[in-house]
């Protein structure tokens, strides 16, 4: 067993940004990444995922998103973004290191990995993040569908689809850049549980995200106060209102039911579908955890602005609306890593933490 400052489990944008806060503060953490490299999901999105936030408002403490600040970055420029930004940070980073469990006593949590490497420290920040998890929610009839059914995880391109009858779930900002995109493939529907909510891009000529940081909304640390977070409104550059208000794709109400390969619409009408795609969201995955009793039962972690509420020394970061809307964001996580392990390296008698004897 090896003992270290500060265990982070996770090297995307979210242990990357708690790598750099704890470093900051003098701590030697490892970074643990299942992964083959320190750059998160980002590469496992669909081909052409573009930011809602322009290059000014998506770097991570320290380094800058480099281009035209006002530009949105396109995935890949995300994942050469986290290279060099790993490349930049100096800190031991280990990939292909998947935590399999965690557990605690005496004050120290020990980290199993799949591959049987055991380390120890006072600290353990989880920080796989809140997208690791696709969310497949109960719709009615879903499980006995037998054509294809994806996630939005699972998508890359809207060719496989080409003259499909598709129907993408979802209301978010993915599912409408999804269907919209295959709309010009197949024929897409837009299935919703209620009207999608616009926010248009650059209201009164600058970017949203200008707007929300210049009133304060960005960083406001009220998510500890929401019991349901809100849903946000999907940002439209100028072309996706347009485009669904023209049927391609068309929008409607939920499907009531699923027989075989057919679907029940709210007025009674059937119709054969090839695939359903669900833009649903994801759901953290701190599977590793169970054993500590840290979570609750549904799987969401048990905490206070990011702060384990059953454990001390065990923290998250990248978690939606941890602290604020941006929480789960590349803007987002620095704010609230430097937030959890300024909390975290602090001792209960109010004295900073002691590094762990070496052996």
């Amino acid at each position: 067993m090896t003992a270290h400052d500060a265990i982070i489990v996770g090297g995307g944008q979210a242990g990357l940004a708690a790598a750099h806060a704890l470093r900051t503060r003098g701590s030697k953490p490892v970074t643990l990444e299942a992964g083959t490299e320190p750059v998160g999901s980002w590469p496992r999105y669909y081909d052409s995922l573009t930011l809602f936030s322009p290059a000014r408002y998506s770097g991570l403490p320290g380094l800058p998103f480099p281009g035209d600040p006002a530009h949105y970055p396109h995935r890949d420029e995300v994942v050469g973004y986290l290279r060099r930004y790993a490349e930049h940070l100096g800190t031991d980073i280990r990939t292909g290191h998947r935590v399999s469990t965690v557990t605690h006593e005496g004050g120290e949590f020990t980290v199993h990995t799949a591959g049987e490497t055991v380390l120890s420290a006072p600290v353990v920040i989880a920080a796989s993040g809140g997208f690791s998890r696709p969310h497949r929610p109960a719709l009615p009839g879903l499980d006995g569908f037998t054509g294809r059914i994806l996630h939005s995880s699972d998508y890359r391109d809207p060719t496989p689809f080409a003259g499909q009858r598709v129907i993408v779930v979802g209301a978010g900002n993915s599912a409408v850049q999804i269907a919209t995109e295959l709309a010009g493939h197949a024929r897409v529907t837009l299935a919703t549980r209620a009207p999608i909510k616009f926010a248009p891009q650059r209201p009164f000529g600058k970017d949203v995200h200008f707007w929300s940081a210049a009133v304060g909304f960005d960083h406001l640390p009220i998510g500890h106060l929401l019991k349901k977070p809100p849903t946000s409104p999907v940002n439209d550059p100028g072309g996706y209102k347009t485009a669904i208000l023209g049927g391609e794709p068309d929008q409607r109400r939920m499907f009531t039911a699923i027989d075989g390969d057919s679907v029940r619409w709210p007025d009674g009408t059937r119709e054969d579908v090839d695939t359903i795609l669900l833009a649903t969201g994801f759901r953290p995955g701190l599977s590793y955890l169970d054993g500590l009793g840290a979570l609750a039962s549904d799987g969401r972690p048990l905490h206070d602005r990011g702060l384990s509420t059953t454990h001390r020394g065990l923290a998250y970061v990248g978690l939606e609306w941890q602290r604020s809307f941006a929480s789960a964001t590349l803007r987002g996580v620095g704010r609230d890593a430097r937030y959890v392990t300024g909390r975290l390296l602090v001792s209960p008698t109010g004295r900073r933490r002691r590094a762990p004897a070496r052996p």
